[in-house]
């Protein structure tokens, strides 16, 4: 009897028969990586002294060794070495450009990231000037509301001379009480500027 095939359900988690099936996926960026890699010992200087010394000891046993064990004639130019530097050059060349293409791609990346930057700094920082702005004239504003200290101290100095002369002498009491309502009338047409 054939067994009907299991229907996945997408509000089920898949059990450990579900994760064993499925092959790990290879990474798709594993060959740009791989030139990456190819292109960067490429540019250094082991590189150049191991192919250095890859050549000397291809020339060196092409033309020292016993003739039956030669495999490069000498009387040819070297014709085998030059061709496996020439397929070596012909396969660096497309990796290097490869990797550049990569940086590129990661530059300009990188390039739209600090660009991005730059506008939300800028847009923090003009946000940030007009807060400034709003604050000093809200500063500005209320600097006429503030009572500053000698200003206090003038007011207190008039009470303890109102007071003193309240206690001697009847018609500084009745001043007193007029210098107060004149003082009470010029707050309320203050507050009525202000509030219109």
């Amino acid at each position: 009897m054939a067994r009907a095939p299991r229907r996945e359900s997408l509000d089920a988690p898949l059990g450990r028969a579900g994760l064993r099936s499925r092959a790990p996926q290879p990474s798709r960026d594993r060959f740009g990586r791989a030139t990456e890699w190819v292109a960067r010992n490429m540019g250094t200087p082991w590189f150049l002294v191991g192919l250095s010394a890859f050549c000397a000891g291809w020339i060196l046993w092409n033309t020292i060794a016993p003739e039956h064990l030669r495999f490069d004639s000498a009387a040819f130019g070297f014709t085998a070495l030059t061709l496996v530097l020439s397929l070596q050059a012909s396969y660096a060349a497309p990796l290097i450009l490869l990797a550049q293409n990569r940086q590129d791609d990661r530059d300009r990346v990188q390039i739209e990231q600090d660009r991005q930057r730059a506008e939300r700094n800028l847009a923090d920082t003009e946000y940030l000037a007009r807060e400034i702005v709003a604050l000093r004239l809200a500063l500005r504003d209320m600097t006429d509301d503030i009572v500053t200290r000698d200003v206090l101290r003038a007011e207190l100095k008039d009470l303890l001379a109102d007071l003193d002369d309240s206690q001697d002498d009847p018609e500084a009491a009745a001043e007193r009480e007029e210098r107060r309502a004149k003082a009470e009338r010029r707050d309320r047409a203050d507050r009525g500027s202000r509030d219109i």
